[in-house]
């Protein structure tokens, strides 16, 4: 069972980047995803979750209106669009699958932001 975040890389402000969120061994489909960050010397924070259910998603308010998650359960991939990327934004992005009991965290991917 695992889960892999991809996609992180260097960025110049105002790109763009997509991560995806890969599950093995186990599917996607019926768990809650979220998407989270820990930048240098700072607390990992929330930035995006999406049901299981409908495809509700719900977004932090700094990333509001510049990030977009969705899911391919076809694919068993969880994806965060990241648009007009800030230089606050730099950090390593973990993805997150959450069913009842059962809390599975993927290894991290490095975003930079810096021209």
């Amino acid at each position: 069972v695992q889960l892999q975040a991809s996609g992180g890389g260097l960025v110049q402000p105002g790109g763009s980047l997509r991560l995806s969120c890969a599950a093995s061994g186990f599917t996607l489909d019926g768990y809650a995803i979220g998407w989270f960050r820990q930048a240098p010397g700072k607390e990992r924070e929330g930035v995006s979750c999406i049901s299981s259910s409908d495809g509700s998603a719900y977004y932090a308010d700094s990333v509001k209106g510049r990030f977009t998650t969705s899911r391919d359960n076809a694919k068993n991939t969880v994806y965060l669009q990241m648009n007009n990327l800030e230089p606050e934004d730099t950090a390593v992005y973990y993805c997150n699958a959450v069913l009842g009991r059962q809390n599975f965290w993927g290894r991290g991917t490095l975003v930079t932001v810096s021209s």
